[in-house]
Formats: structure tokens, sequence, C-alpha cells
């Protein structure tokens, strides 16, 4: 055996480890994708449940209902990238929690069962969305190292593998979430 056959050996596996690796660094993003649409999914439909629950008694919150529902469509659109679902994902965050604001406006709302029930799973489900983003962000980061350094930035560019977006948490958001608890109790 000559040294050319040994180093074309090497590059060979080199390559295929490499290849592998992207493989599951892709697949791992695409679970955690999943797990986290799911998820949103979840939090979508608790949102008609919330609209249809405040509506009545929020009629000056009428556009912000109006707009969340809008959004929530979109978002349940198949032609909704992800990237563009992290984005809308952010968009209702802010929105419903306009709505909760609001909702100190509105005594008969704040004791009103189907409400505190709808609270009860919003927190539940806040819960579990903060548990598949930091997946989902673990698994992007991983992803993320692995395309963009050497060697794996080759077989990358040769896949066509491209970067993914973090899904991070609006700096206001998490400030509402640590100062303002869901629970009027």
């Amino acid at each position: 055996m000559d040294i050319m056959s040994i180093i074309a050996g090497l590059v060979l596996l080199l390559v295929i480890y490499y290849y592998n690796l992207l493989v599951r660094k892709k697949n791992e993003v695409e679970i955690a994708t999943g797990s986290i649409n799911e998820t949103l999914k979840s939090r979508y439909d608790l949102i008609i449940l919330l609209v249809d629950a405040v509506k009545s008694y929020m009629s000056y919150e009428r556009d912000v209902l109006i707009k969340l529902t809008r959004m929530r469509m979109k978002a349940l659109s198949y032609n909704t990238g992800d990237e563009e679902k992290i984005e809308l994902n952010s968009c209702i965050t802010g929105a419903l929690h306009q709505i909760i604001d609001a909702a100190d406006n509105y005594p008969n709302l704040k004791t009103s069962t189907n409400f505190l029930q709808l609270q009860e799973k919003w927190t539940g489900l806040e819960v579990r969305i903060s548990t598949s983003r930091i997946k989902y962000n673990n698994a992007v980061i991983k992803y993320n190292s692995a395309i963009n350094t050497f060697p794996g930035k080759i077989i990358a560019i040769a896949l066509g593998y491209k970067s993914k977006m973090l899904f991070e948490v609006p700096y206001d958001e998490a400030l509402v979430s640590n100062v303002k608890s869901f629970s009027y109790n």
C-alpha cells in the first residue's frame, strides 16, 4: 500500500464521519422543531378558547383579539416557514400579554371559571414551550457549530445545509414573565 492510498482512505473516513455527524445534528434540529411546533399548536388552539372567553368582556380590545386570531391562522398555515413561525410566536406572545394585562380591567372576567381554567392551561403551556425552546436552541447551537467549523463546513456546503435561527425570547417578554404571574390568585 502506498501513502496516497492511505491518505485517500483517511480522507474518505473523515468525510463519512462528518457526513453522518451533520445528518445526526440536522435530525436533532428537526426533532426539536417538531416538538416545539406541537407545543405551539397547542398554544394556538388555546388562543381560540381564550378569545372566545374574553371577547364578550373586552369590547375595547377587539383589535388585539382580531390581530391575535389572524396571527394564529398565519402560524398554522403550511406556507409559513419555521423562521417566520418563530417571529410570529413573539408577536402572538406580545398580543397575549396585552389581553392578560387588559383582563385586570374586567373583574367579572378575572373571576370567570372558564378564564381561570384557561389560565391554568396557559401556565402549563408556557412551561412546555420554555422547555421545548431550550431543547430546540441546544440542538440548533450544536448543528450550527457543526456546519460552521472545518471540515464540517465543506460538507455542509456540499449538502446545502444552512444555519438555523435560534428561538429567542424577546427581552421584554422575559421580563414580563418573571415579574408578573399569569395567575390572579
